[in-house]
């Protein structure tokens, strides 16, 4: 498994905090169609949805749903949050797919499984602004972000907004760990390079991507 080396990107020193890693290319194109088949059904149980902003209940550019024990939300009235349920149908989240804990059980380097496994949809025009996974309990616990569709332009930087930042290319079946000093790093998405993979066109017209991030919420 090829691993890109921590503090560079494409051969150009960048400023990554230690504990950021990227694994481009973890899931061959086969491996990720049989992902996409897990994701059809999580899906089927857990349609999308459209997050809101806390207090001025702007959308997120976004639609996203979960898988586990626990699936992130946001609204207007309650904020970021982790909860049991479907905000839209109230039905209890699908399990995460095998092959999912599976990777988080060979690159997160942590003692327990994931609780949560946020699945975002992005279509070409959406975009993610620089942020931090901080609602949950440890912080120990890494991030792992799955890559799937087309390719994004991922920004990265350290744990105060206005510190440096890097931006790469996140092509589908490519891996990022947010664990150590990186795990609060701000990072987020510049755009989506469109049509740059089919791997979801039998299921959007417009392509896009889903990416998808395991975390642990509770402390074992």
């Amino acid at each position: 498994m090829k691993m890109a080396k921590v503090g560079r990107v494409k051969g150009v020193r960048a400023p990554l905090l230690a504990g950021f890693r990227h694994f481009p290319h973890v899931l061959p194109p086969a491996a990720q169609r049989v992902l996409l088949e897990h994701l059809r059904r999580v899906v089927a149980a857990a349609p999308l949805f459209t997050p809101t902003m806390p207090r001025s209940g702007k959308p997120f550019s976004v639609r996203m749903t979960n898988c586990g024990p626990l699936g992130w939300v946001s609204d207007k009235d309650r904020g970021y949050r982790y909860q049991a349920e479907h905000p839209v149908t109230g039905e209890a989240w699908p399990a995460i797919p095998q092959m999912l804990l599976d990777l988080w059980a060979e690159l997160a380097g942590y003692r327990a499984p994931p609780q949560a496994c946020l699945v975002n949809y992005y279509d070409p025009r959406a975009k993610m602004g620089l942020h931090r996974d901080e609602d949950e309990e440890d912080f120990s616990a890494p991030v792992l972000s799955v890559s799937l569709g087309d390719t994004a332009r991922f920004r990265i930087g350290g744990t105060k907004r206005k510190d440096p930042t890097r931006s790469f290319d996140l092509a589908s079946g490519d891996v990022v760990v947010l664990g150590g000093k990186a795990r609060l790093a701000y990072h987020g998405v510049d755009r989506i390079k469109a049509g740059t993979s089919g791997v979801l066109l039998d299921d959007f017209a417009q392509g896009g991507r889903l990416n998808l991030t395991l975390r642990r919420v509770t402390t074992p």
